[in-house]
């Protein structure tokens, strides 16, 4: 996705301003500060010149690591039990909070096959039947209870009273009369059933340190009420109270080796981005920002964007690897392609002019309608633009889309991918520079309609140096619209259905007030080559 390099280059800045802070998720002594002090306070510190980012649990870096693994028992399943109230409404476009957690049950699945979590109504606690026994005999197992929008008196006595045994129990819009725990300590709620307030215990501990600030994190993905933060706040808490989860290693810092690293190898890089206004105001903005609130981190870049920032991370991301991360391009879900157009067998030829789309005919060759990422859709005024290329078999994809920036002006950023074909037609593989860093991506046509009213194009993505993998899917149409015509959506929906996409999941983009978006492809280049674009009186918005 064009967008999820500049996120992901983002996190890993903020994990850099953080990289002397050796807590969990940590913010207390960030790099900009540590950096800063010493260059104002200690004018003899002197840089080096210059020199020249978790994979899936299932993917090891080394032979010798594999080996090793293949020799261990299999880790026990994590058990969690989600109670959610019956008939309760999410925030996910009035989806129920019951399909919410059923569905994140599935996504959870995707990072590893052990994570198992169960999803009750609070109305088989009324019902005191066979689903209220099965319940009561699946929290004496449980590793963790997630609660929901549970406020009936009943099911709030009920729970209290069977979820004693469990170590990790978490309430979210929930009564403040449910008792949280976390990792053992009970955490007494104070607002609105907030999981936040004063914990049980000895409040100086590190184990309740850590857990107020696993806490933290957790509330403000919570509250973002995206599918992707929900899921990743299990994963938090699998990570902190029952084993780690590998794709979250990389919001721990590293430490001095990678503050060494920067400074033995990116020497000037650092100090440039220092001495430079727009640079160091790009770090001290994404010290502010959560590792995984993209949205945060990508206005930050987006706002402050400069060659120092791109020659930052260039040096200490993609050259020297300081963070010393890793990342696969995951494998699930796994998405088919098309295998037929207007009849015929989706050859490549084919599907690189489905790609193509209404350029020629338009100045552009898609607009996104909406994404599955609100981290990315929530960018304006999203055009594609798909081509060939005057080299023999080149084909290059130009992302073009508007960026508000924190001081409030709207900005248009282009990108620039190369494409190549996968082994099966229909499928290609992206790969971008952007911000500094490399994003390799494999790309599936999922469906385009016949009369090229709208597409739908799924993604699988990592940015090895920045240790960040990632999944999506856009739908496209020619202006921009979601189609109106009932059986369209009806084909739309099973088409996100084949992604392990809900419609609820999607998030619309903004394409109003669009204003001379920078368009137009190098000169030399060719479009279609065997689809014949009908114009059924498209006309550019």
């Amino acid at each position: 996705m064009c967008f999820v390099k500049d996120s992901v280059f983002m996190s890993k800045i903020l994990q850099l301003n953080n990289v002397v802070n050796v807590t969990p998720i940590g913010d207390a002594f960030s790099l900009t500060r540590f950096i800063s002090h010493h260059a104002n306070s200690s004018p003899s510190l002197s840089f080096s010149s210059p020199l020249t980012l978790s994979p899936l649990r299932r993917t090891l870096s080394t032979t010798v690591f594999s080996a090793v693994a293949a020799n261990r028992p299999p880790e026990p399943p994590v058990r969690m039990v989600a109670v959610v109230g019956h008939g309760t409404v999410s925030p996910l476009k009035s989806a129920t909070w019951e399909q919410v957690m059923l569905h994140t049950a599935k996504r959870l699945k995707w990072i590893d096959e052990g994570y198992e979590l169960l999803v009750f109504t609070d109305e088989c606690i009324q019902s005191n039947g066979e689903m209220g026994t099965r319940l009561q005999r699946e929290l004496l197992k449980a590793d963790i209870l997630v609660i929901v929008a549970v406020t009936n008196n009943e099911s709030i006595k009920w729970i209290n009273i069977n979820s004693k045994t469990i170590d990790s129990v978490i309430c979210f819009d929930s009564s403040p009369d449910l008792k949280n725990r976390l990792g053992g300590y009970d955490v007494h709620n104070e607002v609105r059933g907030s999981i936040f307030g004063k914990m049980s215990g000895n409040s100086q501990s590190d184990k309740t340190k850590e857990s107020y600030k696993v806490m933290q994190t957790i509330s403000e993905a919570w509250d973002r009420h995206s599918s992707d933060d929900i899921r990743f706040c299990l994963l938090l808490l699998i990570n902190a109270y029952i084993r780690p989860v590998p794709v979250l290693k990389n919001l721990r810092a590293k430490g001095f080796s990678t503050l060494n690293c920067m400074l033995r190898n990116c020497g000037r890089q650092v100090l440039n981005c220092l001495l430079d206004p727009n640079c160091r105001k790009a770090l001290e903005c994404l010290n502010q920002c959560s590792p995984v609130d993209q949205v945060c981190n990508y206005r930050c870049i987006a706002s402050y964007e400069s060659a120092n920032l791109e020659a930052f991370s260039l040096c200490v991301l993609q050259k020297n690897n300081c963070l010393d991360l890793e990342a696969e391009v995951p494998e699930m879900p796994y998405v088919p392609p098309m295998v037929k157009y207007r009849g015929q067998n989706l050859s490549y030829e084919i599907a690189e002019d489905l790609f193509v789309g209404w350029l020629g005919r338009l100045q552009w060759s898609w607009r996104v309608v909406a994404g599955q990422n609100p981290a990315y859709d929530q960018f304006p005024c999203q055009y594609q633009l798909y081509y060939r290329g005057k080299a023999k078999g080149s084909f290059w994809y130009e992302p073009v889309f508007q960026v508000k920036t924190l001081e409030g002006q709207m900005v248009w950023r282009r990108r620039k991918y190369r494409v190549k074909r996968g082994k099966v037609p229909g499928t290609f593989h992206f790969s971008v520079l952007d911000n500094g860093v490399v994003s390799n991506e494999f790309w599936t046509i999922v469906e385009v309609a016949n009369d090229l009213s709208w597409g739908l194009f799924h993604y699988h993505g990592a940015a090895r140096a920045a240790g960040q993998s990632y999944t999506g899917a856009v739908l496209v149409t020619p202006d921009g619209a979601f189609p109106n015509d009932d059986t369209e959506r009806t084909k739309i929906v099973a088409a996100l259905e084949k992604c392990e996409i809900k419609e609820w999941e999607l998030y619309s983009v903004d394409n109003c007030s669009c204003i001379d978006p920078p368009l137009g492809i190098p000169e030399g280049s060719s479009l279609h080559k065997t689809v014949q674009i009908e114009d059924p009186n498209w006309m550019p918005v």
